[in-house]
């Protein structure tokens, strides 16, 4: 795919500003959105993989995928389409860097800052594992920190809720640097798939490097199945033994062995936070290190903090190898076996059984239920859960709950916890502000998208006639463009139905063509004899009536007949017949004489032509024949004049009696 210039549009919508990325499945430029006035990200695959289903459907999945998430740590998707003969997708501008960028400008980071960024991805990630989407390709490339250390997750590519991470190929679908395992194996994948890649990364950040890497990217899908990390703390000292035991914790190559959610994930972080930020000298709550039980856990394995494991009830016995002691196991050619030893070996075991089974009654931690806390006021839920004896986490969302509410808890209510567990409940944010955008000019079907796009709803449209923004276009809205208003709320739009268009009718051609020197104006002429000619008749649209500047009018325009009856002129004097012709309107009379044998006759017309009553055209020439003496001379001595020039001929025709 050819790369576009600055200034190109693309899909008829989006002006290219400047190409800022570019990966192995597509293009990504920075372009402004004519639409609707704002920058957007928009990538564009290589039309090689265009024709491509395999990549096509990765594609689709991934503007899919991005749109159903609306979070504030999850970038959002605007619009999808086909353009070129390839396909794209529209979403939001981050101005920010990579993370992938950070680590390599800034890495290692200190430790309590790559806690805080791996929250807010977790916290990206647990938003999508809620409404079961995986990312799968979880790593800081796909990552956006801002100037704030605010984060935002991108690119569900390959994000779905499958079984499998391999295409029918077998590649693999995913970076292998970041992979699990169980990808890299091409197994199903879960929540705790993705919480192995953001561990990689948070081990990225924490150390300047990923733990496995290699010349292939087999080689490093090995590594991740068959190898056991270098702990970060051996590659940074300033990671602590708590920070330490949560990264490796998350690093197991079994799923079962890891967090198990996000929630879980969260919670071991922000007890190490609290480690991390406490005053000098303070003990703080720190997660109990892996002490004698350690031996008994397979190598590849690292137990979960002490306190994550109390909460959600993993404990050393899940991840015992099952290896037997054989310290005591008899020899029977070792003859310092016999006698009385096995007995005291026997005994000894006994006491041990027995000071186990009194240490635990003893120690053994009450089992509490979890209230069902949603819908509660933050106050309201954590008394009842402190109540049941369990420490609540207080976490935020924004929501269109109101604002202190509960919305989610984990784990559910009813769900059976040691006293003292952390539970977390999250409380909604309110459904935030967002600005109202403008969108004077937009059409009213334009300007209602980009209201919802921005989180707003129109709760009506009032119409209202304007001599500057056509008809159906927006002129305001109320509340006013600019102003900051709760996400949700009703905007009205203030929709121009167009200029009131002036009544014509009756007036001059000229004075109605003055009238409506902002219109295209055409004619139609309307023969009458009733109306003077050159008076408008008839307009349309009507007036009064509201439309668009430089809308077509048409107006209806008088003029005379260009016909008439020729008048009977018989016996008429010369005079009389004059005025006959000039009163029909007929301007061009031929005279003639013709000599008659009664005198009655002599001076008046004895014949005219077209014959009385023919509709003629009033340009045709008019004969009227005058009669004469016998002599040649008419009673009158008054020559025939016309309103026009007048071609007189005089003649002598047969006798007329």
């Amino acid at each position: 795919m050819s790369e576009f210039e600055a200034g190109a549009i693309i899909d008829g919508r989006y002006r290219v500003l400047s190409r800022v990325g570019a990966g192995g499945m597509a293009d990504v430029y920075l372009a402004q959105d004519e639409q609707l006035g704002r920058e957007v990200a928009v990538k564009l695959l290589h039309r090689r993989f265009a024709e491509d289903p395999d990549f096509v459907e990765r594609f689709r999945r991934e503007a899919q995928s991005a749109a159903s998430l609306s979070h504030p740590n999850v970038v959002s998707v605007f619009d999808r389409g086909e353009f070129d003969g390839t396909y794209y997708i529209a979403m939001e501008y981050l101005p920010g860097r990579s993370l992938k960028q950070l680590i390599r400008e800034e890495a290692p980071l200190d430790p309590g800052r790559a806690v805080d960024l791996t929250v807010q991805i977790l916290k990206a990630a647990r938003f999508a594992h809620r409404r079961g989407v995986i990312h799968r390709d979880l790593k800081p490339h796909n990552v956006i920190v801002d100037d704030n250390d605010h984060v935002k997750v991108t690119d569900f590519g390959i994000a779905r809720a499958g079984a499998s991470d391999m295409t029918e190929t077998g590649s693999i679908m995913g970076t292998a640097q970041y992979l699990s395992p169980e990808q890299a194996q091409g197994l199903a994948v879960s929540a705790p798939s993705d919480l192995y890649s953001v561990a990689i990364v948070l081990y990225e950040m924490l150390t300047g490097r990923v733990p496995f890497d290699g010349e292939s990217a087999v080689t490093i899908a090995l590594k991740h199945v068959s190898e056991a990390p270098v702990p970060p703390s051996q590659l940074n000292p300033a990671v602590s033994p708590a920070l330490d035991q949560v990264v490796m914790w998350a690093l197991n190559k079994d799923p079962a062995d890891r967090p198990a959610d996000a929630d879980q994930f969260i919670a071991a972080l922000e007890q190490v936070r609290g480690a991390i930020t406490g005053p000098v000298g303070e003990i703080t709550a720190s997660m109990q290190a892996v002490g004698v039980g350690a031996a008994l856990v397979p190598r590849t394995t690292v137990l979960p903090p002490a306190d994550a494991a109390g909460l959600y009830g993993n404990s050393a016995s899940t991840h015992m190898s099952g290896d037997r002691l054989n310290k005591y196991d008899d020899d029977p050619d070792d003859k310092r076996g016999s006698g009385i030893w096995p007995w005291l070996v026997a005994l000894l075991v006994l006491l041990l059984i027995g000071g186990g089974i009194a240490a635990f009654a003893l120690t053994r931690t009450k089992k509490v239920s979890m209230p069902n806390v949603v819908g509660l006021s933050v106050q309201n839920a954590q008394t009842q859960v402190e109540d049941v004896g369990l420490n609540p986490i207080i976490d935020s969302e924004v929501d269109n709950a109101p604002t202190g509410r509960v919305i989610n808890q984990n784990p559910l209510g009813g769900t059976k916890l040691k006293s003292g567990a952390t539970v977390t409940l999250t409380a909604s944010e309110g459904p935030g502000t967002v600005q109202v955008p403008t969108v004077l000019g937009q059409t009213t079907k334009l300007a209602i998208a980009t209201l919802k796009t921005a989180g707003l709803n129109v709760t009506g449209t009032i119409q209202q006639t304007s001599t500057e923004v056509d008809k159906g276009d927006v002129i305001s809205t109320s509340p006013d463009a600019g102003t900051n208003v709760g996400r949700g709320s009703g905007v009205t739009l203030l929709v121009s139905s167009g200029v009131q268009l002036p009544n014509v009718t009756g007036q001059t051609y000229q004075s109605a063509q003055q009238a409506l020197s902002n219109f295209n104006v055409t004619t139609v002429a309307q023969t009458t004899t009733t109306t003077t000619p050159g008076t408008v008749v008839a307009q349309s649209p009507p007036g009064n009536t509201a439309v668009a500047s430089g809308s077509n009018v048409t107006l209806t325009v008088a003029q005379a007949p260009t016909s008439a009856a020729v008048p009977s002129m018989l016996g008429d004097t010369l005079a009389s017949a004059q005025a006959a012709l000039a009163s029909a309107g007929f301007t061009n009379v031929t005279q003639k004489t013709s000599r008659v044998a009664n005198p009655n006759n002599i001076g008046t017309v004895v014949h005219q032509w077209p014959l009385p009553g023919k509709m003629t055209d009033k340009k045709a020439q008019i004969t009227i024949w005058i009669g004469a003496g016998a002599n040649g001379s008419t009673t009158t001595t008054t020559p025939l004049t016309t309103t026009t020039a007048t071609t007189t001929t005089t003649t002598t025709a047969p006798t007329t009696t």
